[in-house]
């Protein structure tokens, strides 16, 4: 791209975002004026001052504002303007063993703060390697503790806003009722020919299934069956499928309303690995933005946190 364009290119983005902002000041004018002219100043200042829109309504409503059409009109497409000008997105990376919890919580998220959430499905160990290399990542919802720490001490990420939004299960899992016992010795009779993993340098519940393994002596003879998925969620594929009989998932992957939804599994005691603790962290491309910051204090929030448990997780 040559200089003169890649100025253009510049000039254009920049004029986007001076409009935009222009437009949310005006909005905030207007709607400041609305409310001198109708309300009068002292109101404004007063009682009007830091009230949210219902209690807003309410008020005008009794002091007989309201009455006219027109000023309904007014004050309707004002609000709505106000609204649609403080609603942003925020660009979540969303490690693949969250991405149904994640869906869920960034619906009502949506719904309860008019921001959206754009949620990227993947693997945390290319969530890191790409966030270094400049993707527009604001958030990340790591599924390791590890991973956003690195961030945080590489200074791609806000030092401080490191936090445990959930602590993970895993799971032995089959497509197939019956043939994972609730103990898991379907692993020492071997009836299968293939058991399916995630990449253990990849994916942190695949370390976890290899501790496990290693713990039960069995690593040795079941790594010759393993079929290997990139992340979580192929893995999980794999075994959906039928191109493994079994695999190690995430529990939230096959959990429904607190309870596994098809097939058999054995969920696996957490004595037998380290802890899967899962990170959030607000990423310096998300520094100063609203609905990043927004989006990391609603996680945190009862409703979340009520979501992230029916899919298996400890909060």
């Amino acid at each position: 791209m040559t200089t003169s364009k890649r100025n253009t290119k510049l000039s254009a983005v920049e004029a986007v975002a001076g409009g935009r902002d222009l437009m949310k000041a005006l909005m905030k004018e207007a709607l400041q004026d609305f409310l001198r002219r109708v309300a009068g100043a002292d109101f404004h200042r007063g009682r009007g001052a830091g009230l949210q829109v219902p209690q807003l309504c309410q008020l005008l409503r009794s002091s007989g504002l309201l009455r006219t059409r027109n000023m309904r009109l007014h004050l309707l497409a004002l609000l709505s303007f106000a609204t649609l000008a403080r609603a942003d997105e925020v660009q979540v990376a969303v490690a693949a063993n969250f991405a149904a919890p994640a869906k869920q919580i960034a619906a009502d998220f949506e719904r309860e703060t008019g921001h959206k959430a754009m949620l990227a499905i993947g693997a945390t160990g290319k969530f890191h390697l790409q966030i270094r290399n400049g993707a527009p990542f604001e958030v990340l919802l790591a599924a390791d503790d590890e991973t956003p720490a690195k961030l945080e001490k590489e200074g791609a990420a806000v030092a401080g806003s490191r936090y445990t939004y959930a602590i993970g299960r895993l799971v032995l899992w089959s497509a197939k009722p019956g043939l994972v016992d609730d103990k898991g010795e379907v692993l020492k009779k071997g009836d299968y020919a293939h058991i399916a993993i995630a990449n253990p340098k990849l994916a942190p519940y695949g370390a976890a299934a290899i501790e496990v393994l290693t713990a039960l002596k069995l690593l040795d003879t079941v790594q010759a069956r393993f079929v290997q998925g990139e992340n979580i969620a192929q893995t999980h594929q794999f075994v959906a499928t039928g191109n493994a009989e079994l695999g190690f998932v995430a529990l939230s992957q096959v959990m429904k309303d607190g309870r596994i939804a098809e097939g058999s599994a054995w969920i696996v005691p957490s004595s037998l690995h380290q802890p899967i603790r899962q990170d959030a962290i607000l990423l310096d491309k998300g520094r100063g933005r609203p609905a990043a910051e927004a989006w990391l204090k609603y996680l945190k929030g009862a409703k979340a946190r009520a979501v992230i448990k029916t899919f298996g997780y400890e909060t």
